[in-house]
């Protein structure tokens, strides 16, 4: 089966892609039209990690554009807290995965502190990743800010501030355990 125009013209490689690329990515509003399971084609994975609610995941990525979980979930969620604080003792980065899907959608921290990336985090209430920290090859934002995979997940917002773009990106979005690629 080959890949129909409009998912040709969504897809960007990571070498296509340079240091004079503009983020975030603009992608079409078609992006989140509905599809068999509110904006995606499925609903989230079984188990998600972090224990997250797989209920309120679903709501949030499939069946919602503008409400968030609330300001703070993540920073109430032990089992994220304790990753992140292995992540940090070990001075690698956590990867984050599509709820629904499974596929990579951001990885931090990157050119900033483990430290940097909490702080700002939990100021603004939800996972908060910078341009360099977004796997742009399955991430798209839409023009009013939406940010979303390219399969119809609803991750959160691009807020922008003084240093930039800035996600804040529900925890319960990005909760999925990695799926091998078919390709």
């Amino acid at each position: 089966m080959g890949a129909t125009p409009s998912s040709t013209s969504r897809a960007v490689s990571s070498t296509s892609m340079s240091s004079t690329t503009k983020y975030p990515i603009v992608g079409p509003n078609d992006i989140m039209s509905k599809k068999r399971h509110g904006s995606s084609n499925g609903p989230v994975q079984e188990e998600l990690r972090w224990h997250v609610s797989r209920k309120k995941a679903d709501n949030i990525c499939n069946f919602n554009r503008h409400f968030a979980e609330p300001s703070g979930s993540a920073f109430k969620n032990q089992k994220y807290l304790d990753e992140f604080k292995n992540a940090k003792a070990n001075g690698v980065t956590m990867k984050f995965y599509d709820s629904v899907t499974g596929v990579l959608l951001f990885e931090a921290p990157k050119s900033r502190s483990h430290d940097a990336f909490e702080r700002e985090s939990r100021l603004h209430g939800w996972p908060s990743f910078r341009d360099d920290e977004v796997n742009w090859e399955n991430v798209r934002c839409l023009k009013n800010g939406e940010c979303v995979s390219l399969t119809g997940t609803h991750l959160g917002h691009n807020l922008p501030d003084r240093n930039g773009n800035r996600y804040c990106i529900n925890l319960v979005s990005i909760a999925g355990h990695p799926v091998e690629s078919k390709a």
